[in-house]
């Protein structure tokens, strides 16, 4: 495991002295996600170095609450400039690592800004599992993904666009910087309120709003946030509020490799248990039989033409009566771990496509259950006021506490793993401070 997380310096000095027998996998962000990520490359013999943003000024000795580099999977660990602040100093600091190690290397950017710089900067000796910065921004702005569920007959939620954004001017609304002043007031009109206001592209409104969605009330909450927006460059829309059916979500994990999509690897996943309960992130997800899911949120990702590791999401309308497409997240995400346990090993396929390593898929049974639950959240809600019937029986709870599920395949976890125990007891260590991680993921 990385004895620390250094500064970019110190694991530069640090990779200058190491030795791999193959390319070392990028891992950022270097919390929950990186962690799934990296123990699912390690499982294979894969060397991991996780990179993210430092707390403080990036000296020695370095601030970083994530998970990741504590953990057995991760041989190195580090800060780089953050993209969304410096990309070209972003470059500058991979390929600097890169060249240190003396090897080659293939990122992995497990939340979309990652993804999206290590696409856009292209840093010399670095090899993408996944497409290319403009099919990348294709299915990851959601004013465009919205426009190929229109042509494909896809079911989304009624959205309509505002502008705001900073973007390529190409005659639309949104890409000018100045908001629509007629599509505000036919969405409000149309959608009435409670409304919900969110991005074409998340994580530029994470940093401005500090969350990816927000729900208004009002008219002048909405003119409001749509102002704020504005200002911040960001595009956005506004989305009816769908009647969503609790613990009905589901998402198709995919890898698909640049043959196509009739080569992917899937699983589909169903969110039956988030933190908060209705808008929350998922805390516990299981495996589950919906072809319909998966052959729509591949036509999205053929039609886009994108090849790489992919999270389709889906709720369901109970209004409707009909599952809605509502985002594709063109990266690993937090439950990253379900679909490795399945059977389908969606890092290491994604390494291997690009490396002389060989990764089969052990085969994925969707008459067998898996579930994947991140215990932190999951005992918060047992823990809480909200009533809540816990899904996890005595005797998965006595796995659990024995560590006995990580040899059984059907339950796995987020973090704790008593195999790998450093991950949960950090979360432990920073649970209690009065400092929090910028992302959750």
């Amino acid at each position: 495991m990385a004895d620390r997380f250094r500064s970019t310096e110190g694991l530069i000095d640090a990779l200058a002295d190491a030795s791999f027998d193959r390319p070392p996998a990028l891992v950022s962000n270097a919390h929950v996600t990186g962690l799934g990520v990296a123990r699912a490359l390690d499982a294979h013999g894969v060397p991991v170095i996780a990179l993210d943003r430092a707390a403080g000024d990036g000296t020695e000795p370095v601030v970083h609450d994530g998970l990741a580099p504590p953990s057995d999977a991760v041989d190195f660990a580090g800060a780089v400039t953050y993209p969304l602040e410096d990309l070209d100093g972003f470059r500058e600091d991979v390929e600097a690592i890169v060249d240190a190690a003396g090897t080659e290397a293939v990122a992995f950017g497990c939340m979309d800004e990652w993804a999206l710089a290590y696409a856009e900067a292209d840093p010399d000796g670095v090899r993408l599992p996944y497409s290319g910065i403009d099919t990348i921004d294709d299915v990851l702005n959601k004013s465009r993904l919205y426009a190929t569920c229109e042509d494909l007959g896809i079911p989304y939620p009624e959205t309509h666009r505002l502008g705001g954004g900073a973007g390529e001017t190409d005659g639309e609304a949104g890409d000018t910087g100045e908001i629509d002043e007629d599509a505000l007031e036919e969405a409000a009109d149309s959608l009435g309120f409670p409304l919900v206001v969110k991005p074409a592209r998340k994580r530029e409104f994470e940093e401005a709003f500090g969350t990816n969605v927000l729900i208004v009330a009002d008219r002048g909450e909405f003119e409001e946030v749509v102002a704020s927006a504005a200002a911040e460059g960001v595009e956005v829309m506004a989305q009816k509020r769908v009647d969503v059916a609790t613990g009905r979500d589901h998402s198709l994990a995919s890898y698909v490799p640049p043959s196509g999509v009739d080569d992917a690897l899937a699983v589909v996943g169903n969110a039956a248990v988030r933190y908060p309960l209705q808008f929350g992130t998922s805390c516990l997800v299981e495996t589950a039989d919906e072809p319909a899911i998966e052959e729509r949120a591949l036509a999205v990702l053929e039609n886009a033409g994108y090849h790489g590791i992919s999270e389709a999401e889906f709720v369901y309308d109970d209004e409707r009566e009909e599952f809605l497409l509502l985002d594709v997240n063109t990266r690993p995400w937090k439950w990253i771990s379900l679909p490795v346990a399945a059977g389908a090993n969606l890092p290491m396929a994604a390494y291997a496509a690009v490396t002389d390593a060989e990764y089969e898929s052990e085969g994925v049974d969707p008459a067998e259950t898996t579930r994947w639950v991140y215990l932190r959240d999951y005992l918060s809600l047992l823990a809480g006021d909200d009533a809540f019937w816990d899904l996890l029986s005595g005797d998965d709870w006595r796995r659990l506490v024995a560590g006995s599920f990580e040899r059984e395949g059907d339950l796995t976890t987020g973090v704790y793993r008593p195999s790998d125990p450093a991950p949960a007891a950090k979360l432990f260590e920073t649970e209690f401070v009065d400092r929090e991680y910028y992302c959750s993921c």
